[in-house]
């Protein structure tokens, strides 16, 4: 590929479970997190272990693959939410370019630009060329698609993809898969036959021993179907995913981070670089979230992701622009438990 230069019975925390397999509690102590940024550890059996970003934890492990992925960039939006994306975006290559461990590529996950305009994909590729490093693998995103059906969008980002933008791709024992879930809106993202039917083929060829990491912009679980945030047919292209002992489905979307554990499978929502949106149910419908000016950067980010090889573990940071100042437990009723290891099951 080319790249542009430059359910079985899913819980997530304690406390009551709603048919979606969300538990909002817990969403919302997450959401409080998302501030602080979190370390998530995957083990061979498929448990996820959250630690406080920046704590110590130990050794640190060697990192066999490391790299970046941001999300919802909206060039060209100007809305109260946030009048300077580039900005916030710039600050996230800033960001990126100061870890002490450089990535080795970049995974955008779609949301380039609000309007799908020229100017906005120039205005985006013009920040991007200063991101070490310069390789960027990229998804599209709904804004990327609406005008033309993604016609720009492939002929900047997508040479050398299949159908309308999926690809796979090997890097160091790891096998990534990208996959577009923006073009056939009925309400929430959808595949579409063509692309399931790729998608068995190519995990065809793969080991069930090989760790997984599949990136799209629509989540590939119902995080709130009232809202569209999930994908219709996901479950026929999670089937051919069910054999491999470690998957990591990366998305965007929904502007915040959320985690969900389904058995082998974690799913992982980025922050935008450009704007928040309301936690589920919390508005009368998604859209850019005006917060404080002093809290903007606290809910923009990007997700900073280690493959640790000899234990086929794959850890994820959640990194914001500005990390929030420490809250009182009266603030935040789950301040305390920041203090100590989480075990999710």
């Amino acid at each position: 590929m080319s790249v542009k230069s430059r359910e079985s019975d899913p819980k997530i925390f304690d406390g009551n479970q709603s048919n979606d397999g969300i538990n909002r509690r817990g969403f919302l102590k997450c959401m409080a997190w998302a501030g602080t940024g979190l370390l998530w550890t995957i083990t061979a059996e498929g448990i996820p272990t959250s630690h406080i970003f920046g704590a110590k934890n130990g050794k640190k492990a060697e990192s066999g693959l490391h790299f970046v992925q941001i999300s919802d960039s909206h060039m060209g939006f100007n809305k109260p939410a946030n009048t300077d994306v580039v900005s916030t975006l710039q600050a996230t290559i800033d960001r990126i370019n100061s870890l002490s461990e450089p990535p080795e590529f970049i995974i955008h996950t779609g949301d380039l630009s609000h309007q799908s305009k020229p100017g906005e994909f120039d205005t985006l590729d013009q920040i991007l060329k200063s991101a070490q490093p310069r390789q960027i693998f990229y998804v599209p995103g709904e804004h990327d698609t609406s005008i033309d059906d993604g016609k720009q969008y492939l002929d900047r980002y997508g040479k050398d993809t299949k159908g309308k933008g999926w690809y796979s791709l090997n890097h160091k024992g790891v096998h990534f898969v990208g996959l577009v879930n923006v073009l056939q809106l009925e309400g929430m993202g959808q595949l579409g036959e063509e692309q399931i039917a790729w998608l068995k083929d190519d995990l065809s060829a793969v080991s069930a021993s090989t760790p997984v990491v599949v990136f799209a912009h629509i989540p590939l679980w119902s995080v709130y179907p009232d809202w569209g945030w999930g994908t219709k047919d996901s479950e026929q292209a999670l089937g051919h995913l069910r054999r491999f002992g470690s998957v990591t489905v990366l998305n965007g979307h929904i502007h915040q981070v959320m985690q969900k554990v389904e058995g082998n499978l974690t799913f992982h929502t980025a922050m935008s670089t450009a704007f928040p949106q309301p936690a589920p149910g919390t508005a009368p419908a998604p859209g850019p979230m005006k917060v404080p000016a002093e809290r903007l950067r606290t809910l923009l980010g990007l997700a900073d992701v280690h493959y640790l090889q000899q234990n086929n573990h794959l850890a994820i940071v959640d990194s914001p622009l500005m990390t929030a100042a420490a809250d009182s437990a009266e603030t935040h009723p789950s301040a305390n438990l920041l203090r100590t290891e989480l075990q999710l099951r």
